[in-house]
């Protein structure tokens, strides 16, 4: 590797960590921008909400990858590097002095949501052109091991993400850091947007791209060469369906809807969280480096269809073990007195609320609408024709309410109590143990988010590479892009919410993994049967 090979790569992967850092930063501290700037809803509406809110960044990706990807291919990567930093730190930088719905009402997460969409679009063009600038710099053969460095770049910046947020949050205490102290990370962002600018202002436009420009073979129309002519959408659609959709699902249940699994459900509190996420991070990084210089060898589609497939194959009991190490007590509690909703079923309603106007009145859905509220797991089995729904736990049955009754305020209240009274005398606990003083085995823990990082890594570090071999130069920015912000920002972004919207909905705590598993699943049929190998594909040949 030269100088200037490793300085490109430097540069590059430095920039893209610091965005990550911006755009994650919303995701980890999602508990508390709830409570921030949704304040008005009820707890599970105002996690659905906070997780769409972090969802709406992810929703313009593509368009921002249609914006940029174009502007790459006509006027260089370099350029387009400088604009999506500026937009991207800029937009985070904001949100530190942005007031909270106390102060502002209804404008304070509108305009939060608005900085969401502006970090997407930028965001939407920042991998295609680093993933495109390091590749057409990397020499034939060598590929995957530099578009790697890549690669770690978004999981260093969701480690740095936590790193900053823990160490604000250690050193405030947790009432001043949800007071404040959470504009505090915000606010570093502007340093970190003043080192990315100087980084890439001393880059250089790629050999690939100059050579291309120097021979007047600069696509006119970069859209409609990608996806206005069939030879090319076919491989986008398959680059989508086939790669992206799945390494995108494997992606974001691996880290953040682990974290979320730990903290929603398990009761870890934020910071041991953050920290079991950190450490599992720390160990995995590596491999995308491992797997990024092994697809060099035996090629990147084994090694990402691989990945998941053993992701869809394990998740169900990987998920079940962080419960057995992570809250042992709750786990006894589930076995020893499992909570079930005994109902008419014709009283029995979809309990998702994603726009937060939805009210429920019979006592099936107030029931199960308070034990999603509390994280707790529950079956449903159909009652007699006209009965109450009854709420199960264990042996202990706690009569429901009828949301439309006179006293229904003061019935709320009584099933509300003895329904955590019943959870209580189960054994059922408010809050895991302490780790790792408690009752749960931290090691065990971080080595099965490690194995979940592990395929990430599978699937994330040779796809760059992958993606870039797959389209020619004229038009390479625009066509990759596309299905890999779809890719990672429709099918990954929405997981979280989805995925919690399916639990709230079906009362068991791992139905969201239904997601990304099924996701998983196609990907991987798709891939084997209809994607090519790319690894020996001479990037400067393409016409």
């Amino acid at each position: 590797m030269t100088p200037e090979e490793r300085t490109v790569i430097f540069a590059s992967s430095l920039g893209t960590i610091f965005e990550w850092y911006d755009f994650y930063l919303f995701g980890v501290m999602a508990a508390i921008i709830a409570a921030n700037f949704f304040t008005a809803l009820d707890p599970a509406t105002r996690d659905i909400f906070t997780l769409l809110a972090f969802a709406a960044g992810f929703a313009v990706r593509p368009f921002g990858a249609l914006v940029f990807g174009r502007l790459g291919d006509l006027v260089g990567r370099k350029y387009t590097f400088l604009v999506t930093i500026l937009i991207m730190g800029l937009s985070t930088f904001a949100v530190a002095f942005l007031p909270n719905y106390a102060s502002w009402g209804l404008a304070a997460p509108c305009i939060l949501i608005g900085l969401r969409l502006l970090q997407g679009l930028a965001l939407g063009g920042e991998y295609g052109g680093a993933a495109t600038y390091v590749a057409e710099h990397a020499p034939h053969g060598k590929r995957g091991a530099y578009t790697s460095w890549i690669q770690t770049t978004a999981t260093v910046g969701l480690m740095l993400a936590l790193m900053v947020i823990l160490g604000t949050r250690l050193y405030l205490g947790e009432k001043e850091f949800t007071e404040w102290g959470w504009r505090i990370p915000y606010g570093a962002s502007g340093v970190l947007l003043v080192i990315s600018v100087w980084i890439r202002l001393k880059l250089n436009e790629s050999p690939a791209f100059r050579k291309m420009k120097s021979e007047g073979k600069t696509s006119k129309a970069p859209l409609t060469e990608s996806f206005g002519q069939w030879r090319n959408l076919k491989i986008v659609i398959l680059a989508l369906i086939g790669l992206t959709a799945g390494q995108a699902v494997v992606w974001y249940t691996g880290q953040f809807y682990a974290l979320f699994f730990l903290q929603s459900f398990l009761k870890v509190d934020g910071p041991t969280a953050n920290i079991l996420v950190a450490l599992s991070l720390i160990i995995g990084t590596p491999f995308f480096l491992l797997f990024g210089s092994l697809s060099d060898r035996i090629g990147r589609k084994p090694i990402i269809m691989t990945g998941c497939l053993l992701a869809a194959l394990t998740y169900f009991p990987l998920f079940n073990a962080l419960t057995t190490y992570a809250n042992p007590k709750l786990q006894a509690a589930i076995q020893k007195a499992p909570v079930t909703v005994v109902s008419d079923p014709k009283d029995c309603n979809l309990i998702l609320n994603l726009t937060g106007t939805a009210k429920f009145t019979t006592a099936c859905d107030l029931s199960r609408t308070f034990l999603a509220n509390a994280g707790v797991n529950y079956d449903k089995m159909d009652g007699p024709s006209g009965t109450v729904a009854t709420v199960k736990v264990g042996d202990k049955a706690v009569a429901g309410y009828d949301g439309k009754a006179a006293n229904a305020k003061d019935e709320k209240v009584r099933f509300e109590k003895e329904v955590r009274d019943a959870l209580n005398a189960a054994g059922y606990p408010a809050k895991a143990d302490p780790i790792p003083t408690g009752s749960g085995n931290w090691w065990m823990i971080v080595g099965i988010l490690t194995i979940m990082v592990i395929y990430v890594t599978m699937v994330y570090g040779p796809i760059a590479a992958m993606l870039v071999e797959l389209f020619p130069t004229r038009i390479r920015y625009t066509s990759m892009s596309l299905p890999y912000h779809i890719g990672n920002g429709w099918f990954g972004g929405f997981l979280p919410a989805i995925s919690f919207s399916i639990v709230a909905a079906q009362g068991n705590i791992y139905s969201g993994l239904w997601y990304p598993i099924v996701i998983a699943v196609m990907t991987f049929v798709v891939g084997a049967l209809f994607v090519r190998e790319t690894k020996d594909i001479d990037i400067y040949a393409q016409d």
